[in-house]
């Protein structure tokens, strides 16, 4: 009991002594060493939007500092920003936790945001940057892999690393082909235009995305975006696998670069309530629209199936659509949901079909987001709906 009181003398004896202190104004000394890198990193940032390399270097410490910096020089950049978000510091050297924030002159309406872990060092009383890398999870960016070479087409911008002027002039034609076709198909409440990324190989478009090379093998390109985001939303990005996309042959070059503009051009309707069949099938529907391709030479897969007598029950899920599954699997998965989209435009017409897909994105959530857009729109069930594509499937390919 009498060691109790001792303690609850020197407690008090504590508390006591706080109150005074602040009573008195005393205070824990603050530290500056956040703003003190929020500074050097708007310093940074001045220097890339002024092109200022001297500038530039003199806020790090990089030995690949002018190459880093001279990769940028061809992006035409209309803003580039650090937020500091946390500081980890440790005597003269900290972490640093930010977003960087930039927008493309002429394409990003806000800033695309993008996580970044920074190593820095105080020598002689100012920090410095000692590396500027993505941070966990996060994908790096193009500059990062090398210097970028620009195109500029009519309605699109194609930023490609390791790539010739050429070769990245033939993607930006088939961009500029697609736009229209999209906007004829879609309508033209988006924006009109595209920005394709083109890394050096496979390794590349893994690195942009921020995952493993494995999962995008046979994947030609893919579109990063804030889906179901204002008009304003920024990050539409066609990512382009090259080694997966030049094996293809002009008219499969032609739908790939289609069917990624589609999901830049419906990703404001595209929201968790949109199934992958109906995004990724009603991508493929404006790739193949007008072509005259037949169901059996766009839907090989599910021609076998039907053909053995394996008509699906049902339309594909979700899972279905993963990259990384078995190949025959997803080829199915993307088939099936290029016929339910094509028999809603056969049976009830394009606008109908356009009216479904907003109707079911427009719902915000999975559950009953379909069956509202098919009774409310198409005026059936989801049982009759799936009974008449399997009938579709077995008369397009049987």
């Amino acid at each position: 009991m009498a060691g109790r009181r001792r303690a609850s003398r020197v407690v008090l004896s504590l508390v006591l002594l706080l109150a005074v202190l602040v009573g008195c104004g005393g205070r824990a000394p603050s530290d500056t060493a956040s703003a003190e890198v929020q500074r050097v990193l708007d310093r940074r940032a001045a220097a890339v939007l002024d092109r200022d390399e001297p500038a530039y270097r003199a806020t790090g410490q990089l030995a690949a500092a002018s190459a880093e910096f001279a990769h940028l020089r061809g992006v035409p950049l209309a803003s580039w920003s650090y937020h500091l978000t946390g500081l980890h510091r440790s005597g003269d050297r900290a972490t640093a936790d930010a977003e960087l924030r930039y927008r493309i002159k002429g394409y990003d309406t806000v800033p695309v945001t993008v996580a970044r872990t920074l190593g820095l060092t105080r020598t002689g009383g100012s920090w410095y940057v000692t590396s500027d890398e993505p941070a966990e999870k996060a994908g790096e960016q193009l500059w990062e892999q090398g210097a970028v070479t620009v195109v500029r087409g009519e309605h699109s911008l194609v930023l490609g690393v390791g790539q010739s002027g050429e070769r990245l002039r033939g993607y930006a034609d088939l961009a500029d082909h697609a736009v229209p076709v999209v906007s004829e198909a879609w309508g033209t409440d988006w924006s009109g235009h595209v920005v394709v990324l083109v890394p050096k190989s496979l390794q590349g478009m893994a690195g942009l995305l921020g995952a493993p090379a494995s999962g995008y093998r046979g994947i030609a390109a893919v579109t990063t975006g804030e889906a179901g985001g204002s008009a304003r939303a920024p990050a539409d990005r066609i990512i382009v696998n090259p080694e997966a996309y030049g094996i293809l042959g002009d008219f499969g070059k032609q739908v790939v670069l289609t069917h990624e503009t589609t999901h830049v051009a419906t990703r404001t309707h595209t929201t968790v309530a949109t199934p992958l069949w109906l995004s990724e099938g009603y991508a493929d529907w404006v790739g193949y629209r007008g072509s005259g391709r037949t169901g059996a030479q766009v839907a090989p897969e599910l021609e076998r199936a039907v053909a053995e007598g394996r008509v699906p029950a049902a339309l594909p899920d979700d899972e279905d659509f993963g990259f990384s599954g078995d190949a025959g699997r997803l080829a199915q998965a993307y088939e099936g949901g290029w016929m339910a989209c094509r028999l809603i435009a056969d049976r009830w017409g394009e606008v109908r079909l356009n009216d479904f897909y907003r109707a079911v994105g427009d719902h915000k959530k999975r559950a009953g987001a379909v069956e509202g857009a098919l009774r409310d729109v198409l005026h059936t069930t989801p049982e009759k709906f799936t009974a008449q594509w399997r009938d579709y499937l077995r008369a397009q390919l049987g």
